[in-house]
């Protein structure tokens, strides 16, 4: 039986226009430590027209997470740049997607544990609770909005700080801020979701507070992805956003599987995006997603996603052990997939052999 006393986030606020409250939130909060704002911003909205409540003091950082996704040696690099210009914030406010959230939530633990971030990657290895920080989500699927792990990619693995003070205080939901994104972004961070809710019921820690989440956000991507009215639009906007959130805590109470972990070789590799990396695996999986992989592949169909195979031919011998290695470590994925014996089921070359079918 699986007991998880997990902390959720604190304060949530969701409709359209929520983000305009942004200002008054953040308010009562700006007496605390050295008086200021640190904002985390996907640099995709640099010299766009977007509003920042900032106010004299902040501190406004545009992240460029195109390239990769968050690293420790960044994190490190932001911590250490800030305490030594401006001193510790008040709070950090993330906005932009999944990365984004990882940045600030990583950040906010950072200011308060000391050396590298590379110390603290794995469950409850964090000493101090971290700083006030604010989740305000741009693009929806990832879940990082309400989950308990930063994910990190370090020099030698990719893996979350993950403890109870990792979840932000407050997040922001508004659809209005996804309403623009571009549309092989919007499925591939919408099927992060669909593929969290998948694996959590796909593993021997599934559970019926698992599952009531999960089934509540396949059913919402599934008006999103694949039923009549499917695609982007005003209502499956609002959609989206509430199946992120529920698939995020959908898998906080459960696991991912064999997906993530193959996802989590292809990033640290290649620096493939998460979403995308998540696709590409999940479309080679039967075995252990059955009926879930052909839907996956009639949504894939249905929005002229161009998901490329036979990647693997261009790949190195060296490269696919490499991706292996990353993916076997990661015991508590492959516990959910195949059982706490999942080292009879499956070795180094058996994973290498699943890479080889990409």
């Amino acid at each position: 039986m699986l007991h998880k006393n997990f902390t959720n986030v604190d304060k949530v606020v969701y409709g359209r226009g929520a983000y305009a409250q942004l200002d008054s939130i953040l308010e009562p909060k700006r007496a605390e430590n050295d008086g200021f704002m640190l904002f985390v911003i996907d640099k995709y909205f640099e010299g766009k027209k977007f509003s920042v409540p900032s106010k004299s003091g902040d501190v406004v950082l545009f992240v460029d997470i195109d390239e990769h996704e968050p690293t420790t040696e960044q994190i490190d690099a932001i911590r250490d740049e800030v305490l030594q210009n401006n001193g510790l914030p008040a709070g950090v406010i993330g906005i932009g997607g999944g990365s984004i959230m990882d940045v600030a939530k990583a950040v906010s633990l950072m200011f308060t544990n000391e050396g590298s971030s590379q110390l603290y990657q794995g469950l409850n290895l964090i000493k101090k609770k971290g700083i006030y920080h604010v989740g305000v989500p741009t693009v929806s699927g990832t879940g990082a909005e309400c989950s308990t792990t930063a994910v990190l990619t370090g020099p030698e693995k990719k893996l979350g700080l993950k403890c109870e003070w990792t979840p932000f205080n407050q997040i922001v939901l508004d659809p209005e801020l996804i309403k623009e994104v571009p549309t092989n972004q919007w499925f591939y961070t919408g099927m992060d979701t669909y593929i969290h809710c998948i694996e959590s019921e796909s593993g021997i820690y599934k559970n019926t507070f698992s599952t009531a989440y999960a089934n509540a956000s396949l059913d919402l991507c599934r008006d999103v992805f694949i039923n009549e009215g499917a695609g982007q639009s005003a209502e499956n906007d609002e959609k989206l956003m509430v199946a992120s959130l529920m698939g995020g805590l959908s898998l906080t109470y459960s696991e991912v599987g064999a997906c993530h972990a193959m996802s989590y070789g292809l990033s640290v590799v290649f620096g493939t995006k998460h979403g995308y990396a998540n696709c590409l695996a999940f479309n080679h999986l039967e075995e252990f997603y059955g009926d879930a992989v052909g839907e996956f592949k009639e949504m894939v169909q249905q929005h002229n996603i161009d998901l490329p195979q036979n990647l693997s031919k261009n790949w190195t011998e060296e490269q696919i052990t490499q991706m292996a290695e990353v993916s076997y470590k990661l015991e508590h994925m492959w516990n959910h997939a195949l059982g706490l014996d999942w080292k009879n089921k499956i070795d180094l070359e058996g994973m290498k052999a699943l890479f080889r079918r990409l």
